[in-house]
């Protein structure tokens, strides 16, 4: 959507502020021994409480209120019985609607004890999403989001994965624009308008460049023994740096 007033506005930071209420709650909550699904009541019970209702159940009914996924999961992962163990790598993803307005975020860790390659990703891929915000702006190429986070990952010596995108949000969990890529494509000759809003979210990997769907027909997953990482924030553009309307409270 693009914003067409204060209402606007509003409506989708109070959106933002809870699904990152919610993101920061279970990443800080994550522990050896609990499952996906025992995560996933957390997101549940949280976005109840505000208010606000799960963006994938809304949309696509999706079996959880939130997505998690682990290791060589990249996307979508259903939360169920799955166990989450130390060194995991745990992505949550997590999109809600609330009055009409819809927001997307996500965020990854690392289990302790850390192994340095996943703290190594887990940090490439959260400077990927800084460096894709500060190009985002009205009347920027959509495709230098693309570049800013190819080059980190490069620089970083980790892959781009080249069939999960960012999009347009804020009606609706998926809008135009869409496929918001996370590296460079020469024939993408869109532009970014004011008042635009949208989901900027880079996924680095350790080995693969795409994901595949899996047998549950939700979970998006790498090459076996592939690591991905996965940031997002929704924004709004503008003719400076973005509005993010899902950062930590602590970061507000």
């Amino acid at each position: 959507m693009t914003v067409e007033n204060q209402r606007d506005i509003d409506g989708i930071l109070a959106a933002g502020r809870i699904v990152a209420l919610v993101r920061d709650a279970m990443l800080n909550a994550i522990e050896p021994g609990m499952t996906t699904g025992e995560l996933d009541n957390l997101g549940a019970e949280l976005l109840a409480r505000h208010g606000a209702q799960s963006a994938p159940r809304v949309m696509y009914d999706f079996p959880g209120a939130t997505c998690i996924s682990i290791n060589e999961e990249a996307a979508h992962g259903i939360p169920g019985k799955r166990v989450i163990r130390a060194g995991d790598l745990v992505n949550v993803d997590v999109s809600a609607e609330l009055n009409g307005y819809f927001a997307d975020t996500g965020g990854s860790v690392v289990v302790p004890p850390v192994a340095p390659i996943k703290a190594r990703l887990c940090q490439a891929t959260r400077q990927a999403l800084t460096n894709a915000l500060k190009v985002a702006r009205a009347g920027a190429a959509i495709s230098q989001i693309g570049s800013a986070v190819e080059r980190t990952a490069k620089a970083h010596h980790f892959l781009v994965i080249k069939n999960l995108a960012g999009h347009g949000v804020g009606r609706s969990l998926h809008e135009e624009p869409t496929d918001i890529v996370s590296f460079f494509d020469k024939y993408d000759r869109r532009r970014l308008q004011l008042g635009q809003v949208v989901a900027i979210e880079p996924f680095l990997s350790t080995r693969s460049s795409f994901v595949t769907e899996a047998r549950d027909g939700w979970t998006l997953v790498g090459a076996p023994g592939n690591l991905s990482a996965q940031y997002e924030h929704t924004v709004i553009i503008t003719r400076g740096a973005p509005i993010v309307a899902t950062l930590s409270q602590a970061s507000a």
